[in-house]
């Protein structure tokens, strides 16, 4: 059975895809916080038959920065530092889940954690550091 989305409340972000085409990003408000969702697809996978770190390192680094972007005021940023511990394999047809948090930011750094769960069990534990360019306009 395929998980939608669209019924458990999520919604596709269409103004904000992912790079290099790997899927649409899904987007949720839960107790005032963000909540980002993607679906494994087959073309996702690496030899072994699972997803590939590399499109979880991408998903995470896409959408850990949104929380970084949101606490800097939605000005320009590029990510650092992304350290990525993988505990559990994602397969195709997976909804996977990033909830993540700003745990500290300056006026030029966001340091920002999160995990990765498929069903409510966590794969991927995350933490990394944006810069922020304060002043400068984000890019229309």
């Amino acid at each position: 059975m395929s998980f939608d989305p669209a019924t458990e409340g999520w919604r596709p972000m269409k103004t904000n895809v992912m790079p290099c085409g790997i899927g649409m990003p899904w987007a949720k408000r839960v107790d005032g916080a963000w909540r980002y969702g993607m679906t494994a697809a087959e073309a996702h996978l690496n030899p072994g038959g699972v997803v590939h770190g590399g499109i979880l390192m991408t998903f995470a680094d896409h959408t850990l920065g949104l929380y970084a972007w949101e606490k800097a005021g939605r000005v320009p940023l590029v990510t650092v530092q992304l350290n990525t511990h993988f505990m559990g394999a994602v397969h195709p047809g997976d909804f996977m889940e990033l909830r993540g948090e700003v745990v500290r930011a300056t006026r030029q750094m966001a340091f920002v954690r999160g995990t990765i769960a498929v069903r409510g069990t966590d794969v991927v534990a995350l933490d990394g550091i944006w810069r922020i360019f304060p002043g400068e306009k984000a890019p229309k």
